[in-house]
């Protein structure tokens, strides 16, 4: 028996992610490149937010 709905709603939650992410750093873009690159960091932004965090837990 196959279970391939088990990462489904981690799936889901990431989507969201990457949609609030994408609107989150468009609004920040001020020229055409500015927004090329928040269309990279809203498909980039766990390593961001993983840096973040492992960096304020060090500190």
């Amino acid at each position: 028996m196959s279970n391939s709905s088990t990462g489904q709603a981690g799936n889901a939650i990431y989507g969201l992610g990457i949609f609030g992410a994408w609107v989150y750093f468009w609004m920040q873009a001020d020229g055409f490149w500015q927004y090329v690159l928040a269309i990279l960091e809203g498909i980039v932004w766990p390593a961001f937010a993983v840096y973040h965090g492992l960096e304020a837990l060090n500190a």
